[in-house]
């Protein structure tokens, strides 16, 4: 029986946890199944143009606590060019692909869905470090943004102290509030505003005014960038200071949080998702995503995954409201 070929691509944000990944999708790949690996460069953008290289125990060997990923990403959309859909199932042909495993977010992961409607065997890893994908409790590389951002907190909260100042920190986040939830509770955020709650400007200078009225002299407002897109850290932080007379100052932590080392957590998480996505491969069991539910790695529709985004839970949101102030 011939060995069979399966390409890798990885597509959107880099995020910490992808090279992971690769490196179990290609050890089980080669050491249970005897399959051969094509790492297809730069995401989509690749497999639009046939950009590959050959992925073996080698290419893959010490990759594991790296960030970034080794394939490169590129936030092309196939089904964004005329015929583009086409184009990528007649370059499988070219480059003898039996199977496809893309690792990605709502779009990288969109555009499989649509490939596999077309019949392509591919089966889907999720990506993203906003945590904002259907269908998982947790995606790799959210924990290694909450970490980072939270230390973050931590070390602007001793400025924040020391100079009476408000501090606003500006994260990641941009149809979701994950991030800046969860790492404005495990640092102490006097204020979280995310993407899933209104805010008046009159709630937020009212919060602060409450907290100094209490005898606190400085406050720690997290924002998550969707809470309104285009500065909505800076707008924060003038609002603040115009309505209160605090001093204020922001910081946009920006790429910082999805650069570097991932977490344990992180490794764990992508070697566990790559494992069980060769292992569909095997199986045949083509058009699934596979996903964290509670403590059990399961296989779900790639429909299923990318129908809508997965929102913060009010529930959680009230518990952290406990704090505001």
């Amino acid at each position: 029986m011939a060995e069979k070929t399966i390409g890798i691509l990885t597509g959107g944000g880099d995020c910490p946890g992808l090279n992971a990944v690769i490196r179990a999708v290609v050890r089980k790949g080669i050491t249970a199944y005897r399959y051969r690996f094509r790492g297809i460069l730069k995401g989509w953008k690749g497999m639009m143009e046939c950009d590959w290289e050959p992925l073996g125990l080698e290419e893959i060997s010490g990759i594991l606590p790296k960030g970034g990923t080794i394939l490169g990403t590129s936030r092309t959309n196939p089904f964004k060019e005329e015929d583009g859909g086409e184009i990528v199932v007649d370059n499988m042909r070219r480059m003898k692909l039996d199977a496809l495993v893309a690792i990605g977010g709502e779009d990288t992961l969109g555009v499989a869905n649509k490939l596999a409607s077309m019949s392509v065997p591919i089966v889907g890893v999720p990506k993203t470090i906003d945590n904002d994908l259907n269908g998982t409790d947790y995606t790799f590389g959210f924990d290694t943004a909450v970490n980072i951002v939270t230390e973050a907190i931590d070390r602007i909260h001793t400025t924040a102290e020391s100079h009476n100042r408000v501090m606003v920190i500006e994260v990641m986040g941009r149809h979701s509030g994950w991030i800046a939830l969860h790492a404005g509770l495990a640092g102490g955020a006097d204020m979280i505003l995310i993407p899933e709650q209104k805010y008046t400007i009159q709630e937020i200078v009212s919060t602060i005014r409450k907290r100094h009225e209490r005898g606190k002299d400085f406050s720690i407002v997290v924002v998550a960038e969707g809470a309104q897109l285009g500065g909505i850290g800076q707008l924060v932080a003038h609002a603040v200071e115009e309505g209160t007379s605090y001093e204020t100052r922001v910081t946009v932590l920006g790429h910082l949080q999805r650069g570097g080392t991932p977490t344990a957590f992180d490794r764990v998480l992508g070697t566990r998702f790559g494992i069980a996505a060769i292992d569909l491969v095997h199986a045949g069991d083509f058009g699934k995503m596979v996903s964290l539910q509670g403590n059990e790695i399961v296989a779900i529709p790639l429909a299923e995954a990318v129908n809508q985004l997965k929102l913060v839970d009010q529930e959680l949101y009230d518990l952290a409201t406990v704090f505001f102030g």
